[in-house]
């Protein structure tokens, strides 16, 4: 397993990632945010094919960065990395000064591979095939010439990303919310965390807690739609900033 933090001294947020094959992806984000707001780490979390995949690894590991800092910090991520965030956001509230979940459902676990594990399971068609469904699911109709690239892309997430889902067992998680301010946004045409996931976080908000929906993008619409979710997000840092003020924590071993 490897963890590997871009910055230096406490950052004011941080990004978590468990997918190493999209960086490229999560970049596209992490430049207008860092225009925006200065300092926002990624923090990015991998295992060796030979590993089993385990929320547990990934959470200590986090933990032991983030109990080194000297103030909470903003913590946002997409899919498992977002659940990542939750659920350390549940154990450690006092160390996490808001949670931006992004194409997390109010089923937390659900992602693209559940999807594909599902349509394995159903449809009699070969990996590659089902792999090109899934991109033009994920990300709209393809010209061919970027088509293999992305199936590519999706290949090599399957083999060296964390995942909870495997061809012999889904995995799930009961709703819930976090004692942190709280945004969850989603794509308005996802067909993987469909608006009825995102929407179903409502029961869980508390006062000052933000939904929001990107138009017409899909479930990394945080890449497609950088400009506009990086807007969205550090309204919500600023407004959280604003009302929620925390004094700095004291370092622990």
């Amino acid at each position: 397993m490897t963890t590997q933090i871009l910055t230096a001294g406490t950052p004011d947020a941080l990004w978590l990632s468990v997918n190493p094959s999209f960086r490229r992806l999560e970049q596209q984000l992490l430049l207008p945010l860092n225009r925006q707001v200065g300092q926002v780490a990624h923090w990015g979390y991998a295992q060796t094919p030979d590993e089993p995949s385990d929320l547990e690894v990934a959470l200590t590991l986090l933990h032991d960065y983030l109990k080194g800092c000297d103030r909470p910090v903003h913590l946002i991520g997409h899919s498992t990395g977002g659940l990542v965030g939750l659920l350390y956001a549940r154990r450690y509230p006092e160390r996490v000064k808001s949670l931006t979940l992004l194409g997390v459902g109010v089923n937390p676990t659900l992602d693209w591979k559940a999807n594909y594990y599902a349509q394995l399971d159903l449809l009699p068609c070969s990996r590659t095939r089902l792999l090109t469904q899934m991109v033009h699911r994920l990300f709209g109709q393809q010209h061919r010439r970027y088509l293999h690239g992305l199936r590519e892309l999706l290949e090599r997430d399957l083999i060296e990303s964390l995942s909870l889902h495997s061809p012999l067992e889904r995995f799930s998680l009961f709703p819930g919310g976090v004692a942190v301010p709280l945004l969850v946004a989603g794509g308005q045409a996802d067909s993987i965390v469909d608006p009825v996931q995102v929407q179903g976080w409502y029961p869980w908000f508390k006062p000052g807690d933000r939904l929001w929906l990107c138009p017409h993008s899909r479930h990394f619409f945080y890449a497609t739609h950088a400009d506009a979710t990086a807007t969205e997000i550090v309204d919500f840092w600023q407004t959280v900033e604003g009302h929620n003020i925390a004094p700095p924590l004291l370092r622990s071993a």
